[in-house]
């Protein structure tokens, strides 16, 4: 596994425990840590969709190490 696909792994585990908290408890961590609708909590949004749609293309594509 490259350090890009670690990474974005973390990014999306870390979004979807997000999304758990809203779900179970109403909770947002993001906008908890870095305020509601700031432009820091939206550039985590922003990386957590990147790293998602990377995880979705690492599914069904393979990439060689050379690739990355």
């Amino acid at each position: 596994m490259s350090i890009a696909q670690k990474i974005a792994l973390i990014f999306t585990i870390l979004g979807g425990i997000n999304w758990g908290l809203v779900g179970a408890f109403n909770f947002n961590l993001v906008d908890f840590i870095f305020n509601q609708g700031s432009i820091a909590s939206r550039i985590i949004y922003i990386v957590v969709g990147i790293c998602a749609i990377f995880n979705i293309l690492l599914f069904f594509f393979r990439f060689r190490r050379e690739d990355m």
